[in-house]
């Protein structure tokens, strides 16, 4: 892709598009489009995702109403007490949550964090969103995941600025009401799959996801890594390889990883046909060191290195848990990696209104797509992929943390 059509793509989708909305759709439905301009065909797959539609959120702190957004599906109703200011989630912290509504630092909560709130005996949970430096006062939208309540009750959530975080704490306030009025439902995202066969029914596995947090526009996390797709599948689609390729562009990654989730749950029955996954996720900064994580055997970290030497191409690969869609993945036994290039928040905020085209480089992103598609080619052209199935016990007890079967020592 030239300079002028990567720029397109990410004039064509600037704007929020988050799980479950049909701008989302309208997303999906435009990279199918693309991959149809490719000549690689592409179909849409529908999975289900929780919606809610919020009609009320009132928070009121000592008599004082907050700005607040309530928590999608973190059900409805009204609950009041003493605030709690909790920094930390130690057991002696989390001793003084009961009968508390609950303030944290944070912006989510884990499972074992909530299930330890719930047995202590909190009332509602409060989060804080921002950066005091920023002049808005912006407020992510979030939702109580299903994999964070499991087995406990659900309590009324919400999230705050953190600017108003601040003052409440050192105001000293002493009681809070949370009202919340939402109706929950089913809805749907959908992940695009298109495919170029190879010369058995074997595949390497391209995945990243489009889909945006509630203000972000979503240029760097992750438009960039479905760029990255597009032009891999561009410099691939007419070579001559051994085992196919399957583009995976994942809905609602950013919930949970919900698309590359169901996608594994759908094709169950293919995933030992699947010898590697490969996910993008924020590539093609101006700025920015490019890593490779692998959640696999550590000698995949090692090739990969030994490649970024070949090539002149730097390259900081290790072994380890990715938070994105590669973990779903190996999770369930396919070795996978994740290359991302990794600006920081101080030039490239993700999860905001900041992430914009603007902290992108088309020439970084093109020498970007250059070293994937060549690490690609290679793994499709091998004879036998040379990497194991076998996940290594510590990655697969990383894998158990993150996604919380097991807690994190």
């Amino acid at each position: 892709m030239t300079a002028n059509q990567m720029k397109q793509i990410f004039n064509d989708t600037d704007f929020v598009h988050w799980s479950g909305s049909q701008e989302e759709l309208k997303v999906a439905e435009y990279l199918k489009s693309k991959c149809e301009a490719l000549g690689v065909e592409a179909q849409l797959e529908a999975f289900e995702v929780p919606v809610a539609e919020i009609e009320e959120a009132h928070l009121y702190a000592d008599g004082v109403e907050i700005p607040c957004k309530a928590f999608y599906c973190c059900g409805s109703g009204e609950v009041e007490g003493e605030l709690y200011y909790m920094p930390g989630t130690d057991p002696v912290s989390i001793a003084g949550a009961k009968d508390k509504i609950v303030l944290m630092d944070a912006g989510g909560v884990g499972h074992f964090t909530y299930q330890d709130l719930m047995k202590a005996g909190a009332k509602g949970i409060i989060f804080q969103y921002g950066n005091m430096n920023y002049n808005n006062r912006d407020i992510d939208s979030r939702d109580l995941r299903d994999v964070v309540v499991g087995e406990e009750r659900k309590v009324l959530c919400a999230t705050i600025n953190v600017k108003d975080g601040v003052k409440l704490v050192s105001k000293g306030v002493k009681r809070v009401k949370l009202m919340v009025k939402q109706t929950e439902s089913v809805g749907h995202s959908h992940n695009v799959v298109a495919t170029i066969p190879g010369e058995i029914d074997e595949y390497i596995v391209l995945s990243a996801h489009y889909d945006t947090t509630s203000l972000s526009h979503g240029a760097y996390d992750n438009m960039s890594g479905c760029v990255g797709l597009l032009g891999v599948m561009e410099k691939l689609k007419s070579a001559k390889l051994h085992y196919g390729l399957k583009f995976v562009f994942c809905g609602s990654e950013e919930r949970g990883l919900l698309g590359s989730k169901a996608y594994v749950r759908d094709h169950e029955g293919e995933l030992e046909k699947f010898a590697l996954n490969v996910n993008l996720d924020m590539i093609g900064t101006i700025m920015g060191k490019f890593i490779s994580r692998v959640t696999a055997e550590e000698k995949l970290a090692n090739y990969i290195s030994y490649m970024a030497a070949e090539t002149g191409f730097p390259v900081d690969a290790k072994p380890g848990v990715y938070s994105s869609d590669s973990t779903s993945f190996a999770d369930k036994g396919v070795p996978a990696l994740s290359f991302a290039r990794i600006a920081g928040g101080n030039f490239a905020p993700i999860h905001c209104r900041y992430d914009l085209k603007d902290v992108l480089s088309m020439k970084q992103m093109a020498a970007d797509i250059d070293f994937i598609a060549t690490f690609v080619k290679r793994m499709a052209c091998a004879v036998i992929c040379p990497v194991s199935r076998e996940i290594p016990e510590k990655t697969r007890t990383e894998l158990d943390e993150y996604m919380s079967r097991k807690r994190k020592k």
